[in-house]
């Protein structure tokens, strides 16, 4: 029996990541084609890592022994013994080869736990210090694979991750009352005339509702756009598909406000129609320069920014060529576009996306 070389096994292995997203993450199974390969490879299989933990500790019985497994299986990845699965391995290779250091992957497990405790948050800032940990984290990851490890830069990575799970809260609100969860800020609820537990009982939208739903989209506001001077200064051959991937979660929270900020009877999709829109922008946004932001990161994200700063750089760099960028870039988008609209045909786009 002829043995496979490591370019080989890894190409399966990264097939195997593909195959996990394309069923559960679609939106990011698409557009990762709007990345570069050297950076859409890895981050398949970072997102494939990241889902097999969400999944394992909402969908297998017992939360706390899913969480030792995951926690055990984090271990041997750093000890280059990786668990004998096409993620694991997978996601072995990226943080070797890219030098991610170990407080990312362990703040997103620790934000896991947090649900499988079905924490809720007094204030915002334990909201965020949430967000930080099962988003944030994700954005300093995919930021180091685009090259992306100065402090400024993880910083505005981490704004755009905890924004990202901000709409997805202001998006879930009822989706989550129904199953018992609420991520809402409690004080904001008592602020706005509402009883949390009397309300989680039974949950319904009112007007009182809606104020503290606007007040979470305005809090991710701020961030995405704090987030647009990071993606200003990424490589030029990703920047499009970190934008597009900004302009679509925000356009949720504009669904959302034109729904009244109901998201409780309704759950707010961006059509396949406006998505093309927003990412034929992205594709003019693509060589913007943009303005440097020198707002220091989120109180409760300083501690990603200082983990990976301090870590050492990894030991293979990838270049990238800079003539034809724009042209790989254009053709990329495109490919996404008609891939949207042939997913909306055929009826697998369904409410889950993004």
């Amino acid at each position: 029996m002829r043995t496979r070389s490591p370019e080989a096994s890894y190409a399966a292995d990264i097939a195997a990541c593909r195959a996990l997203l394309r069923g559960g993450s679609r939106t990011f199974f698409a557009a990762s084609h709007v990345l570069p390969r050297h950076v859409s490879e890895p981050a398949t299989a970072l997102y494939a890592f990241c889902r097999m933990a969400d999944d394992a500790v909402d969908l297998e019985g017992g939360k706390s022994a899913a969480l030792a497994r995951l926690r055990e299986r984090l271990e041997r990845a750093y000890d280059r013994r990786p668990f004998p699965a096409a993620v694991d391995r997978a996601f072995t290779d990226v943080i070797g080869r890219f030098g991610i250091p170990r407080t990312p992957p362990e703040a997103l497990l620790e934000g896991l736990a947090w649900d499988a405790e079905g924490r809720r948050y007094d204030d915002f800032s334990a909201l965020k210090a949430y967000a930080v940990r099962v988003a944030g984290a994700v954005g300093a990851m995919m930021a180091i694979l685009v090259g992306a490890r100065t402090p400024q830069l993880q910083a505005r990575a981490c704004d755009l991750g905890v924004a990202m799970q901000l709409t997805n809260i202001a998006r879930d609100v009822g989706e989550d009352a129904r199953q018992g969860r609420l991520y809402l800020p409690l004080q904001w609820l008592l602020s706005a005339g509402i009883d949390p537990e009397k309300w989680l009982t039974s949950p319904v939208f009112s007007e009182k509702l809606g104020t503290v739903v606007q007040r979470l989209l305005n809090e991710a506001d701020i961030l995405y756009t704090r987030s647009s001077a990071g993606i200003a200064g990424l490589p030029l051959a990703s920047r499009a598909g970190i934008h597009a991937a900004k302009l679509l979660y925000a356009e949720i929270g504009r669904e959302i406000e034109r729904c009244g900020c109901d998201s409780v009877s309704r759950r707010a999709v961006v059509s396949s129609r406006r998505k093309a829109l927003l990412l034929t922008q992205s594709i003019a946004a693509f060589g913007s320069a943009g303005r440097s932001s020198e707002a220091p990161p989120l109180v409760e994200a300083q501690y990603l920014v200082d983990a990976v700063a301090g870590s050492p750089a990894p030991y293979l760099t990838h270049g990238e060529r800079r003539s034809g960028a724009l042209v790989a870039v254009e053709g990329r988008v495109v490919w996404l576009i008609n891939l949207f609209e042939q997913l909306e045909r055929r009826g697998q786009l369904g409410p889950s996306s993004p």
